[in-house]
């Protein structure tokens, strides 16, 4: 069984997902527009343009132009949608992200696709692990990574109904559904309780956070889950409520270590509940292309490395020996 007594996890698509929603939120909202810079079929905003074509647009390989159009129909009333891989998304189109979308406050919408290592043979050029880091520096932004298919819905949904910029980040690879979805902005989930010591996972990492856990508990262990999909806002009460009860906290992230959630929560903890703190993620390093799990396996994001960093925390911690 899954979590929530759910049936054992499969993979799913976060991009058909989020791909739906987009049809279901346009059935609703008929101010409602949605822009691509000619990669539809890999965002899968062609399930709206298909639907919606008067309120569709491919803008072409201009991401940043995309994202001036996108600030321009927000201004003019629009809840609007913009979609691309996240490498172009957050790197091609930084500027115009900032200066015409978040200085304006504009109504948009951001949905980054192939994020992180996970693009895997598209390379190091494709594979950024930069974007978490430089959207939440954003004045703002709103930042959302879901770990599985029904949390992408649900955020989908939740930027949708909350004015301002948003930035949701979504891998090319097939998730394990691992919860039942529920997702509000600013909340932390915990999805396995623990005392011993606290997982924060985002994304791809949250399926393996949950079998760490699982690993761990079979130890006696007992390592509580917390899904940080909503990095920005995040919730800070539940973050300090877990480093008080657990004294540890290992972030699991695929994403640069420097400036990512593990960077955020180790100053979170450090200015309120200083507590050890471990970030495993992408090191100071370009990735290389190959197969998306042996690409994770190489950069330290496999199971064994999770088990010897956590192992190695509570050794830390003095609760095992």
């Amino acid at each position: 069984m899954g979590a929530f007594g759910s049936p054992a996890p499969k993979p799913e698509s976060l991009r058909d997902a989020y791909g739906r929603t987009l049809v279901e939120l346009g059935e609703a909202d008929p101010t409602m527009v949605v822009l691509d810079a000619d990669l539809s079929g890999s965002t899968r905003t062609s399930l709206f343009g298909k639907r919606f074509p008067d309120r569709f647009f491919n803008v072409g390989v201009m991401e940043p132009t995309m994202m001036t159009i996108a600030a321009g129909l927000a201004l003019s009333g629009r809840t609007v949608f913009a979609s691309t891989f996240a490498v172009f998304a957050a790197g091609q189109a930084y500027n115009q992200v900032r200066q015409a979308i978040c200085y304006n406050q504009a109504n948009v919408k951001i949905g980054a696709t192939h994020g992180g290592l996970t693009v895997g043979p598209d390379g190091a050029t494709h594979q950024i692990v930069e974007d978490i880091g430089l959207m939440r520096g954003l004045p703002r932004m709103t930042v959302v990574v879901p770990g599985d298919a029904p949390t992408t819905a649900a955020a989908t949904r939740a930027i949708a109904e909350t004015p301002g910029p948003a930035y949701l980040r979504m891998p090319r690879e097939n998730l394990m559904t691992v919860t039942d979805g529920a997702f509000r902005l600013g909340r932390a989930n915990e999805l396995a309780p623990g005392s011993d010591l606290t997982i924060v996972a985002v994304g791809a990492m949250l399926a393996p956070a949950l079998a760490l856990s699982e690993r761990l508990r079979e130890s006696g262990i007992g390592a509580r889950v917390l899904d940080f999909a909503s990095v920005k806002p995040y919730d800070a009460p539940t973050l300090l409520r877990a480093a008080r009860e657990t004294g540890a906290i290992l972030v699991l992230e695929e994403h640069t270590v420097l400036t990512g959630v593990g960077a955020l929560v180790a100053s979170a903890t450090a200015e309120s509940y200083p507590v050890p703190v471990r970030r495993v993620g992408v090191p100071d390093v370009f990735g290389e292309s190959g197969e998306a799990w042996a690409v994770m396996e190489r950069y330290g994001l496999g199971p064994e490395r999770l088990a010897a960093e956590a192992l190695d925390l509570l050794h830390v911690r003095g609760k095992i020996s």
